[in-house]
């Protein structure tokens, strides 16, 4: 990571109002902008990878195509040796100066990691969290959802992550390889047909 890198962050406080949860939980759109547009702040990466008391805004995305899911595997040319050989359903990346909103970050994120020749819609779904690991305990994911309608998609990095179209089944059967966040978002998602309810949670 480099030190002079800026990403958008929330109070603990102010982002989790009703207190901590786990998993997949809708929430309205339009707080949810008002929060990152009001409350959010701009601190260096570095000042905030372990200070649990602000949560660093992760748009995410799970792309599907009809029934599949877009699932990809990290390869061991990372640095993290944690993530070698992990799956993940979900793109996504910090909020930095410039994205604007949560959309604009996404459509950044697209672009530097998925190679496609166009950009989907994106839906978005509810808030995503986990505190009961060092990584997550720090950040909160805004997932969206988007379907890919036939077209083509690979993933950029092909050095570091793989990627295509597999059923429900396959990313199941992978599952416990899967990064935590896939977990939480597949198991949501699946469960709920691909659009959980306002107020709904996986946990």
């Amino acid at each position: 990571m480099s030190d002079a890198e800026l990403v958008l962050v929330v109070r603990r406080d102010l982002a989790l109002p009703d207190g901590p949860f786990r998993g997949l939980r809708g929430c309205d759109p339009l707080w949810l902008d008002a929060l990152v547009r009001d409350a959010g702040e701009f601190r260096p990466r570095s000042a905030v990878e372990s200070d649990p008391s602000s949560k660093q805004m992760i748009p995410y995305l799970v792309l599907r195509d009809g029934e599949r899911w877009f699932l990809m595997k990290r390869t061991r040319a990372g640095a993290d040796q944690r993530l070698h050989d992990r799956y993940s359903v979900g793109v996504g990346g910090h909020l930095n100066p410039g994205d604007v909103d949560l959309q604009g970050g996404l459509r950044r994120e697209w672009r530097e990691e998925i190679d496609a020749a166009f950009v989907p819609e994106f839906h978005f779904v509810g808030l995503l969290n986990d505190d009961e690991t060092e990584v997550g305990a720090v950040h909160l994911g805004a997932v969206f959802v988007a379907d890919a309608g036939g077209r083509p998609v690979a993933v950029r990095e092909t050095e570091k992550l793989s990627g295509t179209f597999a059923e429900a089944g396959d990313v199941h059967a992978v599952r416990d390889r899967l990064e935590t966040w896939s977990v939480l978002a597949f198991d949501a998602l699946l469960l709920q047909g691909g659009f959980p309810a306002a107020g709904a949670s996986s946990s």
